[in-house]
């Protein structure tokens, strides 16, 4: 219709994005949100590591009846209510 984006009534668009690791040997990916991202970056940094090597910590660490995605975000959630 004219090249017109649909209208969005009432609803918030949360867009994720993937991110690629290399995890115990095995190729993976990972989609959260932005904020996460974000979050997760700033935490690495503070810990002197990147972004790999602490989605790698979690994902070792990580309660396998959890996801890692799930195991991020309570990560970025629970070191940000330290602040």
């Amino acid at each position: 219709m004219g090249g017109r984006a649909p209208a969005v009534t009432g609803a918030i668009r949360f867009v994720l994005i993937k991110r690629s690791f290399s995890l115990a040997g095995h190729r993976t990916s990972v989609a959260l949100e932005h904020e996460f991202w974000t979050v997760l970056s700033a935490i690495a940094a503070t810990r002197g590591q990147t972004l790999s090597a602490l989605v790698a910590a979690q994902d070792a660490g990580r309660d396998p009846a959890r996801s890692l995605a799930s195991a991020l975000r309570v990560l970025a959630l629970r070191e940000s209510a330290r602040t």
